[in-house]
């Protein structure tokens, strides 16, 4: 080997060596400038993830309190159209729907109605006035005295369930 081909090869050699140490990111050899890029740029994408967590978990529980404030006001209006009274028809929402919802029981005619209303849960629900609610029809049973004569007006029987 002539003396002159020694040099080069040793040169490529060691830049070889730079780009595999650099690209495996090793201190000191020349790719230091990237250093700490992979944690800024999880600094900036972590709050927007956690918000975007936040603004699903708020969405679910809202729609997990509708489902219930739904449910609460067929019940309601089922047990309204059977005969019994608003308190009784309170009661069964409150059971269905948790004790901070509130209800009104109107009638029109022989149709009576079950308006059930609350405020969606959690830390999202509180910091904003997420007022939810929900209404279901009946129509009253002839049997017995009518649902109508129960009723004496519209949302006659209110409760403030939602100021606690």
């Amino acid at each position: 080997m002539s003396p002159g081909r020694q040099p080069g090869r040793r040169k490529r050699a060691a830049a070889r060596q730079r780009a595999v140490a650099t690209a495996r990111g090793l201190p000191g050899a020349g790719g230091g400038t990237c250093r700490g890029a992979v944690t800024a740029e999880f600094a900036v994408a972590l709050p927007a993830v956690l918000l975007l967590l936040a603004v699903l978990l708020a969405g679910s529980a809202a729609g997990v309190t509708q489902l219930r404030l739904e449910e609460a006001a067929r019940a309601g209006a089922r047990a309204l159209a059977r005969g019994d009274d608003a308190a009784a028809v309170d009661v069964i929402v409150r059971r269905l729907a948790g004790s901070a919802a509130a209800s009104a029981v109107a009638s029109d005619g022989e149709w009576v109605s079950v308006t059930v209303s609350g405020r969606v849960p959690g830390a999202v629900g509180s910091l904003l006035p997420w007022t939810l609610s929900a209404r279901a029809w009946a129509r009253g049973e002839s049997s017995g005295p009518s649902a109508a004569a129960r009723v004496s007006r519209p949302g006659s029987h209110l409760l403030q369930g939602l100021a606690a």
